[in-house]
């Protein structure tokens, strides 16, 4: 009779991890699920299994997603099978079992993987507390042994302005939980560090595809531009309702993703979510197209909008955390098509984030509409 379910720890702190990794090696031990519903607090718990209305049935590990469409998220249930499924994949990618430095919360799947993965390779991670040198951690490291790192994007952003040196120390450096720009990518690996790009969701059990390519055992198809992805990593199912985002398909399970994509020299390119694309005048618009070019030729980080207009139905909006005038702005993504050129910009102190490190398009969404409303910002008529 499996054990009923737990609260994991939650959050970045020592203690978190080392909570976790001693659960998780149990759990290899045993050869048994560890039960675990990670939370930022224990006392989430009631109202967390108050959610759960499906079947915990082959269901080891309860993660919740991050919300970036609702913000709420799913309860998702996972098997300690396709977890370890990816964990194993990955370290098969890189350069095998080594010590992972993390920042990352454990109650979401990236951060739950770092643990994970030196669970399977019997070599506790080390933490990295937030604001100290990398180089710091970096020098209570092993250094006998691969030594990687699992950022998501302001992250490496950040590190590549104040601790470029120390990156240099890592076998594999891991960027995921929201898209890397492409000009932060080469900046990266003008410096040699080993950047890899990864793409997946907590129904993938974390990363599944890396700089473009499935991780070995993991399928990846484009049904209507749609991703669709299948192999041993899937989560169990979801736990909070009874709508499913898989189907199958002569006998094979697909999670039926809400991203759209594209081959492009046999890799896959992910161009943003479903839900994100804006109408503007009648013509889609990719936002992360718009906020690649940006990036690319202003620097900085950017999120692009659709704020409600009667005119244009989406009022493609540019959001930075710099100072620029909407001139600037419409001149660096002239490359684009006309839709695609921002017709307003708003500048903020600093993007709101969801926990999981994803840009909260949702909050960006409000807050460009409100300042625009207020008259700050440019607007282009």
């Amino acid at each position: 009779m499996r054990a009923p379910l737990a609260a994991g720890p939650g959050g970045t702190s020592p203690d978190a991890v080392a909570t976790l990794y001693a659960a998780l090696r149990r759990a290899l031990a045993d050869g048994a699920g560890p039960s675990l519903a990670m939370l930022p607090s224990p006392d989430q718990l009631p109202a967390t299994l108050s959610r759960v209305t499906q079947p915990l049935d082959d269901v080891d590990v309860v993660i919740t997603t991050s919300g970036s469409t609702d913000g709420r998220g799913h309860l998702v249930g996972l098997s300690l099978e396709a977890l370890l499924a990816s964990a194993r994949a990955t370290l098969d990618r890189l350069r095998g079992p080594g010590q992972w430095l993390t920042s990352l919360p454990v109650h979401h799947v990236a951060g739950f993987q770092v643990v994970l993965r030196s669970a399977v390779a019997g070599i506790a991670p080390t933490v990295h507390p937030r604001g100290r040198p990398l180089a710091e951690s970096v020098a209570a490291m092993l250094t006998d042994v691969p030594r990687y790192l699992s950022l998501v994007p302001t992250q490496l952003v950040r590190a590549l302005e104040t601790d470029a040196g120390a990156l240099a120390a890592f076998s594999g450096i891991l960027v995921g939980g929201a898209a890397l720009p492409p000009a932060v990518a080469a900046r990266a690996r003008d410096l040699g560090l080993r950047v890899v790009a990864t793409y997946g969701m907590t129904e993938t059990s974390g990363g599944c595809v890396y700089d473009g390519v499935p991780l070995d055992g993991v399928r990846v198809r484009l049904v209507d531009d749609v991703v669709q992805l299948a192999g041993p990593v899937l989560a169990t199912r979801y736990l909070d309702t009874a709508a499913q985002p898989f189907v199958s398909d002569a006998g094979e399970r697909w999670l039926v993703t809400a991203d759209l994509g594209s081959w492009e020299e046999g890799r896959l390119r992910v161009l943003g979510r479903a839900d994100d694309v804006l109408v503007s005048g009648g013509v889609n618009v990719h936002p992360r197209v718009v906020e690649d070019r940006l990036a690319a030729t202003l620097g900085g980080h950017w999120a692009v909008v659709g704020v409600a207009d009667a005119h244009w139905g989406h009022l493609v909006t540019a959001v930075g955390e710099q100072p620029v005038s909407l001139e600037a702005v419409r001149e660096a993504t002239a490359g684009l098509a006309p839709a695609e050129r921002p017709r307003a910009v708003v500048v903020v102190e600093g993007l709101p984030h969801l926990g999981s490190g994803k840009v909260d398009r949702r909050a960006v969404r409000e807050l460009a509409a409100a300042q625009l409303a207020a008259g700050r910002g440019e607007r282009r008529r």
